[in-house]
């Protein structure tokens, strides 16, 4: 599957927040969308995903429209993972991840279904936890239930937004490597947003670099990830070197006039004095 975005641009009320985006995402890669907050990477794979609406002819699957495919069609295509969700009903982690199951199910539950529900519920390493209510688990184990849902409806393509947030860093690890797993096994393609430009170096095939809502670099780590750009998207300095794994690595250059504003201690680092 080949997705296409073209021209894309999306304003809330009249303000814009994404202007002429220009996109093209092959099956098996993995994509990561960076950026500081409020520069559109969410409301990107909002419209992707068509949960906010665009004009006709911008989001282009395998040279058809989204806007002109049922949400059956789309929900057999497209796996949307959140940045947090929520419920106030005891719904087991199995119910959970059952919904995404829906496009599929026409009068009753198959038992092919169910099988991959705990495949799934597997793949993720929360299969013991397939009979939990969902909102007594903690951030992280929610994270992984909702991702599970996902995979459920078989997507040729998975958006994720901040799918690491709620993740220690062991686990973080471990989603990072299941999602580039997924999208070497070219069934299917993987864009994520992401805060940690580490992480979306270290697995990504490409990146996409938005400033305001405008693309400000696009292409492989190698090129996106330098000391300029950090500073022109974040306003601070950085040293960018080589990873034991060949990737940019990115460590943020403090001095000790950091610590200060106004000329004043900052109050956190006060308070550890």
């Amino acid at each position: 599957m080949k997705l296409t975005i073209n021209q894309l641009s999306f304003s809330y009320a009249a303000i814009p927040i994404l202007k002429n985006i220009e996109l093209e995402v092959g099956l098996g890669e993995m994509l990561s969308i960076v950026g500081p907050n409020g520069s559109g990477k969410s409301t990107l794979l909002k419209c992707i995903n068509r949960i906010l609406k665009t004009k006709q002819k911008t989001v282009l699957i395998d040279g058809q429209d989204a806007n002109k495919l049922t949400i059956k069609q789309l929900s057999m295509l497209m796996g949307y993972v959140p940045q947090s969700s929520t419920s106030t009903f005891p719904f087991t982690v199995f119910d959970v991840v059952l919904m995404g199951r829906k496009p599929y199910i026409h009068w009753n539950i198959g038992e092919r279904d169910n099988e991959i529900v705990a495949e799934m519920l597997d793949l993720l390493g929360i299969g013991h936890l397939a009979m939990r209510h969902f909102n007594e688990l903690s951030g992280g184990e929610q994270q992984k239930v909702i991702i599970a849902r996902a995979l459920a409806q078989q997507p040729k393509l998975l958006l994720l937004d901040e799918p690491t947030s709620s993740l220690d860093i062991k686990h973080q690890l471990e989603i990072l490597c299941m999602l580039k797993s997924l999208a070497l096994s070219k069934e299917r393609s993987v864009i994520v947003s992401m805060h940690d430009l580490n992480l979306a170096s270290r697995f990504s095939d490409r990146m996409l670099m938005l400033k305001d809502g405008c693309i400000y670099a696009s292409g492989t780590p190698e090129k996106v990830v330098n000391a300029e750009n950090i500073e022109a998207i974040y306003g601070i300095k950085a040293n960018v070197s080589t990873s034991f794994v060949g990737k940019p690595q990115v460590t943020p250059l403090l001095n000790e006039a950091d610590y200060f504003l106004n000329g004043k201690l900052s109050p956190l680092i006060e308070q550890k004095h």
